[in-house]
């Protein structure tokens, strides 16, 4: 790891000109290995990319008892986070610098309850097709057993990112 990672893991974002000139792929496996920071969300919710291949991202989260609905199970609002993150990064993956992806639409299918006690749970994103506009992905949600605890289907728009302002 060389001495820019070692300082940006304390926090420290890359700059906006640096992550323009990277591909999707590139700036995905930064967050992954600790480069750039991941977003809040996934602080928030407890969850961090532990793959990422070109139109292949897989992320890892455990379910606490802060993630519980009413009736004592995990709020199918977890899955479909996780789910969302990892088909829409596996759209992202593919692009080329200056491009990113948003999510338009996703469908979730829920098949088993989680709860704490299902241990850390793993949203594996593929792309379908990835067009110049449009894209759309397929993810599953697995338990440590590799039963299926969701499982969806989503579209993104794929759009050019502006370049930062000039800062002079």
């Amino acid at each position: 790891m060389d001495e820019r990672v070692a300082t940006r893991q304390a926090g420290q974002t890359l700059p906006p000109e640096e992550i323009m000139a990277m591909s999707g792929l590139d700036f995905i496996r930064a967050i992954r290995d600790g480069a750039h920071p991941p977003p809040p969300m996934a602080i928030l919710v407890g969850f961090a990319i532990v793959e990422a291949d070109a139109g292949r991202v897989v992320f890892s989260g455990v379910p606490t008892e802060r993630h519980l609905n009413p009736m004592g199970v995990v709020h199918g609002g977890y899955a479909a986070t996780l789910l969302d993150s990892c088909m829409t990064c596996a759209i992202q993956s593919v692009l080329k610098p200056g491009f990113a992806a948003t999510t338009l639409d996703i469908a979730v299918h829920f098949t088993r309850a989680a709860t704490p006690q299902s241990g850390a749970l793993r949203a594996e994103g593929k792309t379908i097709h990835v067009g110049r506009q449009f894209g759309t992905a397929e993810g599953r949600l697995t338990d440590p057993q590799g039963r299926i605890i969701a499982h969806a289907t989503t579209s993104c728009l794929i759009f050019p990112v502006p370049a930062p302002p000039d800062r002079n």
